[in-house]
C-alpha cells in the first residue's frame, strides 16, 4: 500500500511538471497560475503545494528533465580519470543542439526558459536558481576543460576560466537566437560543424590564452 502510494504520488508530479510545461510554452511563465497548472493537470492546488513550494519550483524541475539525457556524458568529461574528456565533451555539444532541434519537449523546454520567463519579483527565487545552476555549469565546463589540459587535448596556456565562460555563452547565444530563427538553418546538421568550431576556438584562439594579450587591429 505505501509503495502504491508513492508511484501515485511520482505519477502526481510527473502530471503536474507536463502541464506546467504546455501552459508555460503557450501562455508563458508570467501569465500562467498554478490554479492554471492545477486545473490542466487534473489536480487540486494543494497536490501541487505538496509537491512545490511556488511556480519558481515548478519550472525548475521542468529545467532539471532536460539535463539528465546527457548526464552520463557530462561526468564522464569531468572525470580525472577519462582519457578522452575533450571527445565526451564534444559529443555532448553535439547531443545538447540536437536535441533541441529534434526533440519537442527539449525544444518547448528551451523556449520557456530563453523566451517565455521573465524574472519578475514573483520568480526571485527563480532567478536565484539559475544563477547558481549556471555558475554550477561554469564550474563543469571549466573542470571538463582543466582535465583536457591535463591530457594534452589543449594548451597548457589555455584560461580555462574565460573559455568556459565563453563556451557557455556561444552555447546559449546559439540555442536562443536559433530558436527565434529556426529556419535560419537546420541546427542538427550543423551540430557537429557548430562544436568543431568552437574546439577550434579552444585550441587556437590566443585571447582564451593566460598572461598579456595584445589586440591586433586589422589594416
Amino acid at each position: 500500500m505505501v509503495r502504491r502510494t508513492k508511484e501515485e504520488a511520482l505519477e502526481t508530479r510527473k502530471q503536474i511538471v507536463e502541464a506546467a510545461e504546455h501552459a508555460f510554452y503557450e501562455r508563458g511563465v508570467a501569465n500562467t497560475t498554478l490554479a492554471d497548472i492545477a486545473a490542466r493537470a487534473g489536480v487540486t492546488r494543494g497536490a501541487i503545494y505538496w509537491h512545490f513550494s511556488n511556480k519558481a519550483d515548478v519550472l525548475q524541475a521542468l529545467l532539471d528533465d532536460l539535463s539528465e539525457p546527457l548526464e552520463d556524458l557530462a561526468r564522464a568529461s569531468e572525470s580525472v580519470d577519462e582519457p578522452d574528456p575533450l571527445g565526451c565533451m564534444q559529443a555532448l555539444l553535439v547531443k545538447l543542439f540536437q536535441g533541441v532541434s529534434l526533440d519537442p519537449k527539449t525544444r518547448r523546454i528551451n523556449e520557456i526558459l530563453f523566451h517565455k520567463c521573465e524574472f519578475t519579483n514573483e520568480m526571485c527565487d527563480l532567478r536565484q536558481q539559475r544563477q547558481a545552476v549556471t555558475a554550477e555549469c561554469n564550474e563543469r565546463i571549466e573542470c571538463t576543460l582543466r582535465n583536457a589540459v591535463n591530457r594534452g587535448q589543449l594548451p597548457a596556456t589555455l584560461d580555462t576560466r574565460r573559455a568556459a565562460l565563453a563556451l557557455h555563452a556561444f552555447i546559449d547565444g546559439h540555442i536562443s537566437l536559433w530558436l527565434l530563427l529556426p529556419d535560419s538553418q537546420r541546427l542538427e546538421e550543423e551540430a557537429p560543424r557548430l562544436v568543431a568550431s568552437l574546439m577550434d576556438m579552444l585550441r587556437f584562439s590566443p585571447a582564451l590564452r593566460k598572461g598579456d594579450w595584445v589586440s591586433v587591429t586589422p589594416a
